[in-house]
């Protein structure tokens, strides 16, 4: 009886935290299809506000840059993560390892108003004493987003390098494989599914990032958030909702079909 209690308390709470999740997801979504320019007034169903974002040159051209932006910095930052991933895991003898592990790790509790504020005091600095960057832009804000998502990366990586069995490497380097050889053909398959996660971490981290890239950007460089925050700040917009309806509509396809890929991966590991 206290079992069957206790399974039912936990059914509960977990139908009311999924609830307290995408209940209001579910009204985005429903009032996307609003007819009224009001937000809070519902006046039918339509589609108008979808053909409206569509046509508005300003969303479309914030939309592409926040994804050029999300897909450069993620790029790079798993080249650096993993970098770093391997020296803090490999390398733990060196001097300055602590230290290095600290400043690596110091991204993740910082708040983006420091870092934001300290990239462009940075970038001003360096204007004046290189002459680059002459105007922030699309650079500045790839290198500040390339920063802070170096160092989620290199937690993920890290994570799953403790987890990798060195005697492979090692056997590998016995039948004459060089180290870097090794870390190509032998260590790199192994921790591949941390650099995708990772990859996908910081592409998210990149492109929800809004303090850090009001910050570092100029007045030719508007990201998405950017954009959604001022247009919020005069009133929501029908068309905010539309497009935070297609976002998650994409996000969600992606995800299903993420966990159908893995689900099918795993059937075909335990019949052989």
């Amino acid at each position: 009886m206290v079992r069957s209690r206790a399974f039912s308390f936990s059914k509960i709470m977990l139908a009311l935290g999924l609830l307290f999740l995408y209940l209001p997801m579910f009204v985005l979504i429903v009032y996307s299809f609003n007819a009224s320019r009001l937000v809070s007034v519902w006046a039918g169903f339509s589609t108008q506000w979808y053909g409206e974002l569509l046509r508005d040159r300003q969303i479309l051209s914030a939309v592409w840059m926040s994804l050029r932006i999300a897909f450069y910095s993620a790029s790079m930052a798993v080249c650096l993560g993993t970098l770093c991933a391997f020296v803090m895991t490999r390398f733990k003898r060196i001097r300055g390892h602590t230290l290095l592990s600290s400043m690596i790790s110091a991204p993740l509790v910082m708040p983006e108003v420091i870092t934001g504020l300290s990239l462009l005091l940075l970038f001003v600095q360096m204007a004046q004493t290189i002459g680059w960057p002459v105007d922030r832009g699309m650079a500045t804000i790839w290198i500040a987003h390339t920063t802070f998502c170096s160092a989620y990366v290199a937690v993920v990586v890290s994570a799953r390098l403790r987890e990798v069995d060195r005697s492979m490497e090692e056997a590998a380097m016995d039948l004459g494989c060089t180290p870097l050889k090794t870390f190509f053909v032998i260590t790199l398959p192994v921790i591949a599914p941390a650099l995708v996660s990772g990859w996908l971490l910081a592409f998210t981290l990149s492109l929800d990032d809004l303090v850090i890239a009001s910050f570092v950007s100029g007045p030719g460089a508007t990201t998405l958030p950017m954009v959604v925050f001022s247009s919020v700040r005069m009133g929501v917009s029908p068309k905010i909702n539309a497009l935070a309806t297609i976002i998650i509509i994409v996000v969600s396809l992606v995800a299903f079909v993420a966990w159908y890929l893995m689900r099918r991966s795993e059937e075909k590991r335990k019949r052989s």
